[in-house]
């Protein structure tokens, strides 16, 4: 198998050995990423694509479930490759892992079996699915990484043998690619805020961007902020609790103090940059608390993770 960091490489691995990277049996819509291919003779059984989500590398083994992890944000390609029997796990594993160094990209954490991984192994999340770990007839794992002028990539590759050694093996790779993400696709209106206000008492405001984990404004939030503003100056009597609301990610108590956190910075950048009197604002934090969709998938906590405004 290769891996490759340059078109015109893949491009010469296309025409010299096209039966490697096309298979017959893989479903429909599926096909190997640019920057790594398939183990020969595999075939793709789950293909996803998503344009931005974030992504949790695992960085070391797991200590009471939870491994430590990069958080990182882009555009994630998840591929499942089935292998038939009588290639072993540590073929394929070796493969790969030999390709991605030959490639230049440098080696994060790998591990071996459930002694090493972990019994909960280093688990993978996203919005495009979430991975069984726990296969006791034997695994390895590995997460690496590249760095480009179009950005980095990152790369994990987890390869399982079934129980059923005749079934063969199971390989679950990850690609991500860092990008920045498509800005002013929600649009804040002044009136609309208050009339939401009006009739139900709150409005939820999903133009306000913070890094995650972080409670520092981002500066494409000023056009929201600029309508909370313009909505205060319209309203001058109107009081408003700024509530930070979170997805479920993480601890309670950890959620909780963010939430809270952003919201204060909400509140300071409402009175400093747009003229609203402290005395109108109060900031509070209702974490994970309350909701609004599951945190099952990504589209879910995006739509939990909000600023709402309520009348006080």
């Amino acid at each position: 198998m290769h891996v490759v960091g340059k078109a015109t490489a893949f491009a010469l691995f296309l025409v010299l050995q096209p039966t490697l990277v096309t298979a017959q049996h893989d479903i429909s819509g599926a096909a190997d990423h640019p920057l790594v291919s398939r183990y020969p003779g595999s075939t793709i059984s789950v293909y996803n694509v998503t344009d931005f989500d974030e992504f949790k590398v695992p960085l070391s083994r797991p200590d009471a479930g939870v491994p430590k992890t990069q958080t990182i944000e882009g555009k994630i390609t998840r591929i499942v490759y089935d292998t038939p029997a009588p290639r072993s796990v540590l073929e394929i594993y070796r493969n790969f892992e030999s390709a991605l160094t030959h490639a230049g990209f440098k080696p994060l954490y790998s591990c071996v079996n459930n002694d090493g991984c972990g019994s909960g192994g280093p688990t993978q999340l996203s919005s495009v699915g979430r991975e069984d770990w726990s296969w006791g007839a034997g695994h390895r794992f590995l997460a690496a990484k590249l760095e480009r002028s179009g950005g980095t990539a990152y790369v994990t590759v987890h390869v399982g043998q079934w129980s059923d050694l005749s079934r063969g093996t199971q390989t679950v790779l990850f690609v991500v690619e860092t990008k920045a993400m498509e800005k002013d696709l929600v649009t804040v209106d002044s009136k609309a805020l208050g009339d939401d206000i009006a009739t139900q008492g709150h409005s939820a405001v999903y133009g306000i961007y913070f890094d995650t984990g972080k409670a520092e404004v981002k500066p494409e939030s000023d056009a929201a902020l600029k309508q909370i503003g313009q909505l205060l100056q319209e309203q001058a009597s109107l009081k408003l609790l700024v509530v930070g609301h979170t997805d479920n990610v993480g601890g309670l108590a950890s959620n909780m103090d963010l939430a809270r956190r952003r919201a204060d910075a909400v509140v300071k950048a409402l009175t400093l940059q747009y003229g609203v009197t402290a005395a109108r604002l109060s900031a509070q934090g209702a974490g994970p608390l309350a909701p609004v969709a599951s945190n099952r998938s990504e589209d879910g906590r995006a739509k939990n993770r909000r600023v709402e405004l309520v009348e006080q």
